[in-house]
C-alpha cells in the first residue's frame, strides 16, 4: 500500500511534471469515463460525470495518504489504498488493463486511475472538512511538539505500532515507514504507548519525521509491481531484512505479527521494557 511519501511523491509529480508527462496544473477536464462504478465513493456516477467536464486542475495536494486534485470548483479526492496508482498517458493511448477511472484533458493528455485489487476510491467534494475530519495529525504538524506527542501517548495504553498505524491517531504512517522509525528509536513494536517516557517520546517524534523526510526525498519505497520509482529501499534498515545482520549491533533481524501486521525489528536494538 503507497503511504505518505508514495502519495506525496505522486501528487508532486502531478503538479511538477516528469520527463514524460506534463504538470496536471492549469489541465481542463474534457471528458470522463468511469470504468468501474464501485471505484466511486461519492456522489452517484451521473452527478460525478456530469461534474467534471470543464473543470480545471489548480492544485495537487495530499492529506494522510489521501491524494487530492482541487479544482475550479470542487475537489477531487484518491485514496489508492493497495494498489491503486495515478498515471498521465496521452489520450491516443488505450486504456490499461485496471483502469477504473480515466480523465481526459482538452491537451491530448489523460489521468488514468489504475487499481488491479479495486480497493481505491474517489470522492467529488465541495471540501474535505467532513472526510478529512477524523484523522489525527500530520507528523510533520508544527504544533505537534514533542511535549504534545508525549501527551497523546499517555492518553491512550496501545501497543505502539498499532498505535502508529492509526490514522486517527497521527495521519499517513504505514507498515515500512513505522518499522523504520521504530527502529531507529530503539523502540520495540509491541512497547504500550504510555511506558514511553518524554526523552524516548521525543525521540520517536524525530525518528518518525527523519524516516518520512528520507522517504520523500528517495520518492518512496518501490518494492512490489505497485508503485516504480522509488529508491527508500535502498535505504531500508529493518523492513523486508529478516535474518540479516542488524546494521547497528549485527544481530539477525527479526520478524513476527504485531496488530496482523508483518512486523521487522531488532530484539537487541529495541528491547521489550517492563510495561
Amino acid at each position: 500500500m503507497p503511504e505518505l511519501p508514495e502519495v506525496e511523491t505522486i501528487a508532486r509529480n502531478l503538479r511538477r511534471g516528469t520527463d514524460s508527462a506534463p504538470s496536471l496544473i492549469g489541465q481542463t477536464i474534457q471528458n470522463v469515463r468511469l470504468l468501474w462504478s464501485r471505484t466511486l465513493a461519492e456522489p452517484d456516477a451521473d452527478t460525478f460525470q456530469g461534474l467534471l467536464p470543464g473543470q480545471t486542475v489548480i492544485q495537487t495536494g495530499r492529506r494522510a495518504k489521501f491524494l487530492t486534485l482541487t479544482l475550479s470548483e470542487s475537489i477531487l479526492v484518491f485514496h489508492l489504498r493497495m494498489s491503486g496508482d495515478l498515471r498521465v498517458e496521452p489520450c491516443e493511448f488505450p486504456p490499461a488493463k485496471h483502469d477504473r477511472l480515466v480523465l481526459d484533458f482538452q491537451s491530448g493528455w489523460r489521468l488514468g486511475f489504475n487499481d488491479t485489487r479495486k480497493f481505491g476510491r474517489v470522492w467529488l467534494v465541495n471540501d474535505t472538512n467532513s472526510l478529512f475530519a477524523a484523522l489525527g495529525p500530520e507528523p510533520d504538524d508544527p504544533a505537534l511538539t514533542p511535549e504534545r506527542f508525549y501527551e497523546m501517548l499517555h492518553e491512550r495504553k496501545r501497543a505502539i505500532k498499532p498505535l502508529l498505524l492509526d490514522q486517527h491517531f497521527l495521519a499517513g504512517m504505514g507498515n515500512i515507514y513505522t518499522d523504520e522509525a521504530l527502529f531507529r528509536a530503539g523502540v520495540h513494536p509491541l512497547q504500550s504507548s504510555e511506558t514511553l517516557d518524554q526523552q524516548t517520546a521525543a525521540t520517536l517524534l524525530e525518528s518518525i519525521r527523519f524516516t518520512l523526510a528520507l522517504g520523500i526525498e528517495t520518492n518512496g519505497a518501490s518494492i512490489d509491481w505497485v508503485y516504480r520509482g522509488g529508491d527508500f529501499q535502498n535505504h531500508f534498515q529493518v523492513y523486508q531484512q529478516t535474518g540479516n545482520p542488524c546494521p547497528r549491533c549485527g544481530q539477525p533481524v527479526n520478524k513476527t505479527i504485531v496488530g496482523q501486521r508483518g512486523t521487522h525489528f531488532c530484539p537487541h536494538c529495541q528491547p521489550l521494557k517492563g510495561n
